[in-house]
C-alpha cells in the first residue's frame, strides 16, 4: 500500500486533506483515483487507513482506521551536526533519520565554511525538514524528527537542554589524532557509554564540519558537562561521523539489530 506523510492538522473529522506536495505525488507519479486506499502517517506515531475521494491540487481521502506504530527506537538521539559544505547535510539528515533519530540540530563553529544570512539559513532548514520527511516515508517511520534553524553552537550549548549523556566525537581525544597531543580528559566512546541507559534515555551527539572543532570549542563544552569521545585510529569524515556513531549507540541502548 502507498505510504504519505500529512501533519495532524490536516486530518479532521475523519476526513483527511493531502498536503500540495503529497498530492501532486498522488495525480501525477503514481496516478492514484478516487476510491484507492492508501496510508498516511501523521509523524507522531500514528498510521492512518485512508480511502482517496477527491483527486487535484489537494487531494482528500475518508479515514477508514488508525493504527500506532512500534517503529520508534527507545533512545532518544539528538544529532548536533556543524554544517558542512555543499549538499552533506542532506545526506545526513536522511541517514540520521533512517537510524531513528529524533531531532537534527545544525550548528555553525570556527571552521564552518558555510556562511549565510538568517533568512537563508530558514530555506536551508525547510530543505532539511523536506529530506527528513521524505526519509521517515521510505523507512517506514511514523515519527519524523524535527531539524532546527542552523545557530552557533556556543548559543546551542548555553541552553544546557536535559539529557541522560552527551557526546562530543573529536579527533584529538585518548588517540592524538588532529595534530598535538591527545587531551587529557578524552577518552574512548566505549569507554565513554555507560553499562546500561533507563529506557527513552537521551543522548545528545556533537559532531564537528569538516576541519573538525577547535580546542577552545571542545573546553567549552567540556565545561557544560559533554564527554570528549575518540573512536579510534581513523579520522571520520564529517558526513560519516554523526551516522556511524548513532548506529553504534542505536546498537548498543536502542533497537538497531
Amino acid at each position: 500500500m502507498r505510504r504519505f506523510t500529512i501533519a495532524p492538522e490536516r486530518i479532521d473529522g475523519g476526513r483527511v486533506v493531502f498536503d500540495r506536495d503529497e498530492s501532486r505525488h498522488i495525480v501525477r507519479v503514481l496516478r492514484l483515483r478516487p476510491g484507492d486506499t492508501v496510508l498516511a502517517a501523521d509523524g507522531a506515531g500514528r498510521d492512518y487507513t485512508v480511502r482517496l475521494e477527491t483527486i487535484g491540487d489537494a487531494a482528500t481521502g475518508t479515514v477508514l482506521g488508525v493504527t500506532a506504530r512500534a517503529a520508534e527506537s527507545p533512545l532518544r538521539v539528538t544529532l548536533v551536526q556543524s554544517v558542512p559544505k555543499g549538499d552533506k547535510m542532506e545526506a545526513i539528515v536522511r541517514a540520521a533519520t533512517e537510524l531513528g533519530v529524533v531531532r537534527v540540530v545544525p550548528v555553525t563553529t570556527e571552521r564552518t565554511i558555510v556562511t549565510l544570512e538568517p533568512s537563508r539559513w530558514r530555506e536551508r532548514a525547510r530543505r532539511w525538514q523536506r529530506v527528513a520527511k521524505e526519509a521517515a516515508k521510505q523507512c517506514g517511520r511514523a515519527v519524523i524528527p524535527a531539524v532546527d534553524v542552523a545557530r552557533p553552537l556556543a548559543e546551542f550549548v548555553a541552553l544546557d537542554e536535559p539529557a541522560d549523556l552527551r557526546l562530543c566525537l573529536w579527533e584529538a581525544a585518548a588517540s592524538g589524532q588532529g595534530g598535538g597531543q591527545a587531551l587529557p580528559f578524552g577518552t574512548t566512546l566505549t569507554q565513554s557509554l555507560p553499562p546500561t541507559l533507563s529506557p527513552h534515555a537521551s543522548i545528545y551527539l556533537l559532531i564537528g564540519p569538516e576541519g573538525g572543532l577547535s580546542r577552545q570549542e571542545v573546553e567549552s563544552v567540556r565545561a557544560r558537562g559533554w564527554g570528549i569521545v575518540g573512536v579510534g585510529p581513523r579520522i571520520l569524515r564529517a558526513e560519516t561521523a554523526g551516522p556511524a556513531i548513532t548506529a553504534v549507540l542505536q546498537s548498543r541502548f536502542g533497537d538497531l539489530g
